[in-house]
């Protein structure tokens, strides 16, 4: 890189007031300040987007391996899944026993009563969260929704307005 020193700094400075002038000097002098703080941004942002892309590419890398490596692992796990499978067949004769509270009808192969979907009773929101209106009076829980100015008009107190 370029290397300079005071002493080059004041002669460019000297040889720039002789050939400007003093007059148009602060100028030139804040016009090139500002386009070298433009080539300065330009530099900086070609920097970060060329390091956002170098650790892009890495997490990339990092990602793929580790995808290899879930599907290596999980087809592992499925192989030995149907070994067991197969073996327990061998020694049982039949098809491997449901879990506990799922019937023989509902039961078709291994893990189906897992990944199916039961839809939950009716109304069980409701009747897990109901509460008896004898503790909601009890406890000053509102039991009926009232609007604001009804409520305002509910509590202003009354004026005894005495005719003359």
């Amino acid at each position: 890189m370029i290397d300079l020193g005071i002493s080059k700094l004041a002669l460019i400075g000297a040889v720039a007031l002789i050939v400007i002038g003093p007059e148009k000097l602060p100028k030139v002098a804040r016009t090139v300040g500002a386009l070298l703080g433009k080539a300065q941004r330009y530099v900086s942002d070609v920097k970060a987007e060329v390091n956002r892309s170098m650790e892009l590419e890495e997490l990339r890398k990092m990602k793929d391996g580790f995808q290899g490596a879930m599907n290596d692992a999980k087809s592992s796990v499925e192989s030995a899944g149907k070994d067991f499978e197969d073996e327990w067949k061998d020694v049982t004769g039949n098809t491997p026993a449901a879990p506990v509270g799922v019937s023989s009808d509902d039961y078709g192969h291994i893990g189906s009563s897992y990944n199916s979907y039961v839809r939950p009773k009716k109304r069980w929101r409701a009747k897990r969260a109901a509460v008896p209106q004898w503790y909601k009076a009890r406890s000053g829980q509102r039991s009926h929704i009232q609007s604001g100015a009804a409520r305002v008009a509910r509590f202003r107190p009354q004026i005894n307005r005495i005719s003359l």
